[in-house]
């Protein structure tokens, strides 16, 4: 046990399995997409149950079945969130409209995210304070070492809300790059006599290769065209799900042509040239502030390998010099 301490309270060996930490992310960071399968089918799969369950909404079945089920045991993770009530102690009035932005759908996520938002600052917290107190107490007062604990715990605390927005995010960017091009079918199609439920579906079917996302919300918006009561919804649900202006103002433009009658075609091809020219923009800003971002890589990798290049043969010639 003193080996193990003395062993974790060393600098140098802590400096160590960070460094073996930040190793194996990077390995798994660059490795793990040559082994991630075609999650198009999950995708697709999961929007059919998402369809089947606006379908069941639709005939008002839903409720008789909540009944039933309501005592039934749902897992751990459930379980444990309806008996503490977590979802009132720790009540997220955003977490739907996170979730959907993110790509999680129905109760199970929803269990799962109060679970962690429970779990997770109690974890970091008693980790704190075991390190802090028997570890390493690294030279600070008792009061000082448990605020620290503390502020684990906190950050713990707001840790799922982070990876929901991060994962939101990427979303949101997988989205945007392909949406564009979705845009320009999307056009094709409607001016060649399909229906606007028939346009989404042939859309999603062919953006599932460079964006398993997008056609999934397309996909989706489909199966909402069909059982919603008001057509508007669907087209304001893409919105909120996806959360970027591009997509809010071709919802706003879809729900406006419904409404007024409008050509669609025409709203179309305005909403096209705009995202293709955001996404040119979005590119030259990018670029733009590629130079100073690679400003301090340059002076931190190869001002010293260029010293050491330009100085190294003029300090090996001064030593044999010497000799």
């Amino acid at each position: 046990m003193d080996r193990m301490v003395d062993f974790l309270s060393d600098m140098q060996n802590i400096v160590m399995m960070l460094a073996a930490i930040a190793v194996f992310a990077t390995v798994v960071t660059l490795v793990g997409p040559l082994f991630a399968g075609n999650k198009f089918a999950g995708r697709l799969k999961s929007v059919s149950n998402r369809r089947e369950q606006l379908r069941k909404q639709n005939r008002a079945a839903l409720e008789k079945n909540q009944a039933n089920i309501r005592g039934e045991s749902k897992g751990f993770v459930t379980d444990v969130v309806s008996k503490l009530n977590l979802q009132k102690l720790l009540e997220d009035e955003g977490l739907h409209k996170k979730l959907m932005q993110a790509g999680l759908r129905g109760q199970g996520p929803i269990m799962t995210f109060y679970f962690f938002r429970m779990v997770v600052p109690l974890l970091l917290l008693g980790a704190g304070l075991a390190y802090l107190f028997l570890v390493n107490d690294m030279g600070k007062t008792p009061m000082v070492r448990f605020a620290m604990a503390f502020g684990l715990g906190v950050a713990g605390y707001y840790a799922p809300g982070i990876y929901l927005s991060n994962v939101a995010a990427k979303r949101r960017e997988s989205i945007m790059r392909a949406f564009p091009d979705a845009l320009d079918l999307l056009l094709i199609c409607v001016e060649s006599g399909m229906s606007i439920e028939a346009a989404f579906q042939k859309v999603a079917a062919e953006v599932g290769s460079s964006s398993i996302e997008l056609a999934e919300e397309m996909s989706l918006t489909t199966a909402e065209l069909s059982y919603l009561g008001e057509r508007r919804q669907a087209y304001e649900n893409l919105a909120i799900r996806t959360n970027h202006p591009g997509v809010r103002a071709v919802a706003t433009s879809l729900i406006q042509a419904e409404r007024y009658g409008t050509p669609l075609g025409t709203s179309l091809r305005v909403m096209a040239k705009e995202n293709r020219d955001m996404r040119m923009a979005q590119a030259e800003k990018k670029a733009a502030a590629l130079p100073a971002k690679l400003t301090v890589p340059m002076i931190v990798f190869f001002l010293p390998v260029l010293f050491v290049v330009i100085l190294g043969p003029a300090i090996i010639r001064f030593q044999d010099m010497g000799n």
